[in-house]
This record gives C-alpha cells, sequence and structure tokens, in this order.
C-alpha cells in the first residue's frame, strides 16, 4: 500500500578517494575519485520508511550535480507518493520539462544525472512500501501499469505503446520458470577489477589469478592510451585466461572513427567478443561505421554508459551502430527511460549487457537486468552484466555474487541505501576521510 507525503528532502555530496589506488582509471579518466550525490527522501508515513537514491560521479562536479538536485527538489517536496507512482508518467515528464531547468538539458548531462538521483529515491521507497526488492516490483506488475511509469515521446516511431505491451505480454510465457532460474543461479557476470589503465602488470597478474580461482570466465580490459602497451597487456591478459574465457575492450571514448578502426584492428588477434566506447557517445554514425568495419573481425561494438537518454539509443538501435546495448541505472532518468530502452532493445533484439561499478552502480543495475530476463528479453545468450569489486561495503545490502553471477536481492527497495557511517566519514569536504586528505596535500 503505498501512503505518505514527501516531507523532507536530504541530498550529499559523497566521495571515496579511489584514485589513490589508480582503481577505475582508464584512458580518459586517469584520476576518478568514485562519488555520488546521495539523496534521502523521508516521509510522514508512520512506517518511517526512507527512499534512498544516488548518481555516479567522479569526484570533482559531485557539488554541480548536488546543486542540481536542490534546484529540482521542489518537484518532489509536498508530493503524496501515490500521486507520484499514480501518474508516473506524469510526474517524470514534470521533472524533465521544467519550463527553465530544461535549458541546461534538456534530459542530458547535470540536470538529468540530478533527476536520476531523486527518481531512484522514489522507486527505493515504493518497492519498500510493497516490501519488495525492485525488481520483484517490476515483475509482479501489471504490463499496463508498467508501461505507465514510461515516457514515450519522442520514440513512439520506433516502439509505440501498443508493441511495448504486446512485448510485456509475450513475456508472460515462461515468466515463473525464468524467475525461478534467477533464484537458483542469478544472472551471469563479467568482471573489470582485473585491468584497470593505472594498474601494474603485477597486480594485473595477481588481480587475473585470484578472478580466475573464483570462477570468472569475462574479463575486460582497458586500451585505448598506447598501442603498444596495449597489445602487451591484451596478450597478458589473454595468456593468462587462455583461448575459450571471453575478453572485452573498453577504450573509454578515446578515439577518433578512423583511428578506432586502425586500432582495434591491431588489437583483433585477441579476439575480443567487443569493443566499447570507441568514440565519442555523442556520434551515433560514427559508431555505425566503425561497427560496419569491424562485422570483417568479428568484433561487435558495445556503448550506452554515457548515452544522455533514450533517444540517443533509439538512434543508435536505428543505424545498427551497436551489437551490445548498456545501459545505465544513473545516467538515464532511473528505472522509467531504463524501462524503455529495454524495450527499444528487445524490439531490435540487441543484447543488453549493463554498465556497472563505480559507486552502488553494480547494487542498482542488477535490478533491472534481473527483471529483464524474467519479464522482457527471456534469454541469456551473449548476455551479462558487468561487476566491478569496489565500495560494496559501504552499501546495507550489498550485492551477492555467487560462482560469476548476480545472486537476485531479497532485500526490500532498490539496494541504494548506503551505510550512514560510510557517508558521514567520506562527505566532501567535511567528512573525517577529506579533512584528513585535504589537510595532507596543504602541507
Amino acid at each position: 500500500m503505498v501512503r505518505g507525503r514527501i516531507c523532507r528532502l536530504l541530498v550529499r555530496d559523497v566521495r571515496f578517494s579511489t584514485s589513490l589506488g589508480g582503481h577505475g582509471s582508464d584512458a580518459m579518466h586517469t584520476d576518478p575519485d568514485y562519488s555520488a550525490a546521495y539523496v534521502v527522501l523521508e516521509t510522514d508515513a508512520e512506517d518511517g520508511l526512507k527512499g534512498y537514491g544516488l548518481t555516479f560521479t567522479l569526484g570533482k562536479g559531485t557539488e554541480v550535480v548536488v546543486c542540481a538536485v536542490n534546484a529540482l527538489a521542489h518537484h518532489v517536496l509536498n508530493k503524496d507518493l501515490r500521486d507520484i507512482v499514480g501518474d508516473f508518467r506524469g510526474f517524470y515528464r514534470q521533472l524533465t520539462s521544467d519550463g527553465q531547468l530544461r535549458w541546461i538539458g534538456p534530459e542530458k548531462g547535470v540536470v538529468h544525472l540530478a533527476t536520476a538521483a531523486l527518481l531512484n529515491a522514489v522507486w527505493d521507497l515504493w518497492a519498500k512500501q510493497e516490501g519488495k526488492p525492485l525488481w520483484k516490483l517490476l515483475v509482479d506488475m501489471d504490463p499496463r501499469t508498467l508501461l505507465s511509469c514510461i515516457d514515450f515521446r519522442y520514440i513512439t516511431d520506433v516502439l509505440t505503446e501498443e508493441e511495448a505491451y504486446e512485448i510485456l505480454q509475450k513475456g508472460q510465457v515462461g515468466k515463473k520458470e525464468r524467475e525461478g532460474q534467477m533464484l537458483m543461479h542469478g544472472y551471469p557476470a563479467y568482471t573489470t577489477s582485473c585491468a584497470w589503465l593505472g594498474y601494474s602488470d603485477d597486480t594485473l597478474k595477481q588481480l587475473c589469478t585470484e578472478a580466475l580461482k573464483d570462477g570468472w570466465t569475462r574479463f575486460k580490459v582497458k586500451v585505448g592510451a598506447d598501442l603498444q602497451d596495449d597489445i602487451r597487456r591484451c596478450r597478458l591478459i589473454r595468456n593468462m585466461i587462455g583461448p575459450e574465457k571471453t575478453l572485452m575492450m573498453d577504450a573509454n571514448q578515446r578515439w577518433d572513427v578512423p583511428e578506432a578502426v586502425e586500432w582495434i584492428s591491431k588489437l583483433a588477434e585477441f579476439k575480443p567478443l567487443w569493443i566499447e566506447e570507441p568514440t565519442s557517445p555523442d556520434d551515433i554514425l560514427g559508431h555505425a561505421a566503425i561497427s560496419e568495419a569491424l562485422v570483417p573481425l568479428g568484433i561487435g561494438v558495445a556503448t550506452g554508459e554515457q548515452c544522455h537518454n533514450r533517444v540517443i539509443f533509439k538512434q543508435l538501435l536505428q543505424a545498427k551502430a551497436l551489437q551490445f546495448l548498456q545501459i545505465d541505472s544513473c545516467r538515464l532518468g532511473s528505472v522509467n527511460e531504463n524501462l524503455s530502452v529495454l524495450l527499444m532493445a528487445k524490439k531490435f533484439e540487441i543484447p543488453v549487457c549493463p554498465h556497472a561499478g563505480g559507486v552502488g552502480l553494480c547494487e542498482l543495475v542488477q535490478h533491472l537486468i534481473i527483471f529483464d530476463f524474467i519479464s522482457i528479453s527471456a534469454s541469456l545468450k551473449n548476455r551479462m552484466c558487468e561487476y566491478v569489486n569496489h565500495l560494496h561495503e559501504h552499501f546495507r545490502y550489498p550485492v551477492v555474487i555467487k560462482k560469476a553471477s548476480y545472486m537476485p536481492p531479497k532485500d526490500a527497495g532498490y539496494s541504494t541505501e548506503m551505510k550512514e557511517e560510510s557517508v558521514k566519514k567520506h562527505q566532501y569536504p567535511h567528512g573525517e576521510v577529506w579533512k584528513k586528505l585535504l589537510a595532507a596535500q596543504e602541507n
């Protein structure tokens, strides 16, 4: 039973100093401090439940997202949760169509990251009030109710609401069995934790050895800064994991289009399944050209973690510009917009392999991809969800990985809640951790 008026909204700037260990480093982001704009919603309901939401950032700039959350807060405060979820499409559109704030979007950049953080908190609260983990809330939802959460504006030339309804209706067949399969075996994952660009060869070898022992069979390596270095590192990792295991490569937007084709052709001997983000995330036709050029090499193109919104995904699908689609739980406008992308991907029969890692991205996106398998895609062919082994200890309901698979969360909510002690210690700039680090930098 959905209840309560949202009477308080708190947003905090939480940062982890991951750059000190080279964690998360790639060809474009050499010193990320994994961070989040972290939102808490409180209601006047007697149950005392709170909604927690976040969006992921890399350190500097988190304070700008916090500002944007506060700028959007008036759309959320004093709203009845029942009214929000009763017309979720209308509420989503209200947030994304603010007549003044949309000028610094629309539906992209800082203002959209802030929208994601707020909506993630609303979904967490809704799922908690229903007493279900978010994936189960979605799986059990009537198809018409589910579709009423989606804003179809700008995508009806590719997917109408009726087509989406037909997809969900077809997904009802075998749904119970697929849910049982997930509960028993989990959703297949791949690891990016072994091969950040800033890691030494010794660290890479050690982490690879440990991952193989733990049963990992799919690995991703960061590339794009230096070709000879890429060849050496890819050879090292391919020799360690052997020819049968799956290898993916990620250039994090480093190359121009011709350079991408030339560079990846020189790495083709290591048999990557895909090259991820080979060029600017906004260059739809560039991705299409790279995709076409790599067909003879049997290498796919993957992208999505920095795609602004459903419209970019629509065009990538229309242009046959990707073979693997990577949703992100905090880049798009929360669950609402991700649902529209999952449905479009199903129509085009393109496998979804979500982006994860960062702060809480694994915790959140596991819900979306488990729901996708049970209710939409009904397939695990060429599908896997990214896993990065950082910062889970700061969450109240951290991911559970067994046999290199995500086990479906059992706790109610969206797994977004962080431990209060962690938030306080890592709040920027006055948390204990940052006080020490900033003082050391001054000296």
